[in-house]
């Protein structure tokens, strides 16, 4: 089975990634990984940092001749603000003289990880904290995905993604979205990210970016953050995926720890998710019929899973983003050496991080999709799958 693992903090010298469990033969490229990592960088309401982080992965191993060999995938990204930055990494942190004369941050941000990590880890600093948990790390961890989702393209899965809302400014019905998300789907689901992508702000509709970049434009001004709501739609996915029969095997289950399991996200749902729980059955349950082969569904209101399992339909999954802690307007926080009340200092940061925040969640639920894929068609080869996924 497919797994990955990073490394790195978000001003140390690099982030490394190690993939491990991909079948041999494989064809995989680092351009194709760069594709998103490039998308990853793009969106309205970006911070500073966008200007000179031009991020690329180096596949160091795992790889000849351009096509996996079965063993892990070893790759590192170069951090380029490490040189503009000072913040006690290897060259300085084995120095005491040096290392006490850095700056400690002891003004936690309400909403980030800060203050619970400092006091987990026993930190008298936050930096620690602010580094490794800071969303720089998911520039390696879609590097690391985008070999699952080169796995799952190959038999012909597509992934795209779309910003739904961003503050006050969004869709406002299931009815509204699917009119113009669907029939671009038809047509595979990186047809809907490369639309979206034509908008700075990931959305389908024009009236409505305009709408978001004024609301960011916004809350900029007020010194403030704004987060929102995406939708990801994967094609091309079979039937039978995941397992109604254990609990940790259930296929929405494992797609909603993966984007839980993202940094800000506050929230996840499949199909009409919370909007089923204001509606009759007969407006949520997926009508079936059969049309002389196969098994069909008059609607996709389950965005394409029944029982944990997939059915053959589009999934479709939705998530929240909180807005970000970090803002130049202030909070109120607790100095933790002093324990007086202050206020929080501001860390370059966005102002709106969900257009790039797609793109982190289209792929961290390829590996799950690619391990469901695996346990149902499994093999040690592509070669091998390819036999078990004809049968």
């Amino acid at each position: 089975m497919i797994r990955y693992i990073t490394a790195g903090e978000s001003h140390g010298p690099q982030l490394t990634g190690i993939v491990e469990g991909v079948p041999a033969g494989l064809p995989l490229s680092e351009e194709e990984i760069a594709t998103h990592l490039m998308r990853r960088q793009k969106g309205y309401g970006r911070g500073g940092r966008m200007a000179f982080e031009k991020d690329f992965a180096t596949i160091t191993s795992g790889l000849r001749f351009g096509k996996t060999m079965g063993g892990p995938i070893a790759m590192s990204m170069p951090n380029r603000a490490f040189e503009k930055d000072d913040a006690g990494w290897p060259t300085v942190m084995n120095k005491k003289e040096e290392a006490e004369g850095i700056e400690k941050i002891t003004l936690p941000r309400p909403g980030h990880a800060d203050l619970v990590g400092a006091l987990k880890y026993s930190f008298d600093d936050i930096r620690p904290v602010i580094e490794r948990s800071s969303a720089r790390e998911t520039a390696m961890r879609v590097a690391c995905c985008s070999v699952a989702r080169q796995f799952l393209k190959y038999f012909g899965v597509e992934i795209g993604g779309h910003v739904l809302r961003i503050g006050s400014v969004g869709f406002e019905h299931w009815e509204q979205v699917r009119t113009i998300a669907d029939p671009l789907a038809a047509n595979g689901a990186e047809t809907v990210y490369k639309t979206a992508d034509k908008s700075d702000v990931r959305c389908l509709d024009e009236d409505l970016s305009a709408q978001m970049r004024e609301e960011i434009k916004i809350r900029r001004k007020e010194g403030s953050s704004l987060g929102g709501i995406y939708e990801i739609i994967v094609t091309g996915l079979p039937s039978g995926l995941g397992s109604y029969v254990h609990w940790d095997r259930k296929l929405d289950g494992l797609i909603a720890q993966a984007i839980m399991g993202t940094q800000a996200m506050k929230g996840v749902e499949i199909g009409l998710g919370f909007e089923a729980g204001h509606k009759p059955g007969h407006e949520v349950h997926d009508e079936i019929t059969h049309d002389g082969k196969d098994f069909k569904r008059k609607t996709n209101r389950m965005g394409g899973i029944e029982g944990g399992m997939s059915t053959g339909m589009p999934l479709i999954i939705r998530g929240v983003m909180k807005p970000i802690p970090t803002m130049l307007n202030p909070l109120g926080t607790v100095d933790m050496h002093t324990k007086k009340p202050s206020e929080t200092r501001y860390e370059r940061s966005d102002v709106c991080a969900l257009p790039r925040a797609v793109v982190v969640a289209e792929s961290v639920i390829a590996p799950v999709l690619a391990n469901a894929f695996l346990e149902k068609f499994g093999g040690d080869s592509m070669q091998e799958i390819q036999a078990h996924f004809k049968k």
